[in-house]
């Protein structure tokens, strides 16, 4: 079974980061991040991201907010990052604490700075088909795993296992882009096993510790991990059992390794390509 890592895909993007960077010199994208409370997971992809855009030539510049912060003190900073010029792109890390209102924020959010495809714009792009567009990055990440291993899309049996905003819906519509044939599973499904084992290509993206099994899976199918969980011995391991899928699968992502990596690097390729649309360039 081959393995799709995602290290290759990120360092390609990494020139065409450090590309843009040499070729507009003075030019320098920043990326704020906003975070509100001190969760463990937020920290980390934080820590993870700010080390991975000073390799890409990009700037992280961080707000941090504590978790019983009014919403008046978020709207606030939030203002300040969605006005400031010198801010080209803005991640918020959610979900938010109960007090915030996050539908306010979306409704103000620049499009242009919206780099994970949450307003409204980004969401009626995708679905249209809008090349400029931000599609959520983990969900655009799974495209270019398969794109860059020459993973047939056109004309295939696509089954989504998961129907969240963040990763099914917008990935089910960037697939049928790809004239992928979709299907999307869910909790209500009826034996997805069935469903997900007749298909050419399975995503699992529910966020549950190796839950897909062998069973869900064909003899020479791809499957695309997008899980990131701890199980029982405390190891970060996918939504998929690694050892069943590893015996009827054709290629598969690992975790980690696979997509997490490749959705970082689509981050900072979102960065640059917005610092193209606010500069027109």
């Amino acid at each position: 079974m081959k393995e799709l890592r995602g290290k290759l895909i990120a360092d390609r993007i990494k020139g065409e980061c450090l590309d843009f960077v040499g070729k507009y010199n003075g030019i320098l994208p920043a990326l704020a991040v906003l975070r509100v409370g001190e969760k463990e997971d937020d920290i980390a992809y934080e820590r993870s991201i700010k080390k991975r855009f000073v390799d890409y030539g990009l700037e992280v510049k961080d707000y941090e907010l504590p978790a019983n912060c009014t919403n008046e003190e978020f709207q606030e900073v939030f203002d300040f990052i969605n006005d400031d010029p010198e801010i080209q792109g803005i991640l918020v890390m959610r979900p938010l604490p109960a007090q915030i209102d996050e539908e306010a924020m979306l409704k103000k959010m620049n499009p242009l700075k919206d780099l994970d495809g949450i307003t409204d714009a980004n969401v009626a792009g995708v679905m249209r088909g809008d090349k400029h567009a931000f599609a959520p990055c983990t969900a655009q990440a799974v495209v270019e795993i398969l794109k860059d291993y020459n993973i047939e899309m056109a004309g295939k049996r696509v089954c989504v296992i998961g129907r969240s905003m963040v990763v099914g819906k917008p990935l089910s519509m960037l697939l049928l882009k790809e004239n992928a044939t979709v299907t999307v599973c869910h909790s209500k499904t009826e034996n997805i096993k069935a469903v997900a084992s007749e298909a050419d290509i399975v995503v699992a993206a529910i966020g549950k510790a190796k839950k897909i099994s062998g069973g869900y899976v064909r003899e020479d199918a791809t499957v695309i991990d997008v899980g990131i969980n701890v199980d029982e011995q405390g190891n970060l391991c996918g939504d998929c059992d690694w050892d069943q899928i590893v015996l009827k699968a054709s290629a598969a992502t690992p975790v980690p390794g696979g997509v997490g990596t490749v959705t970082t690097a689509v981050l900072a390729r979102h960065l640059v390509e917005a610092t193209k649309l606010q500069k027109n360039l």
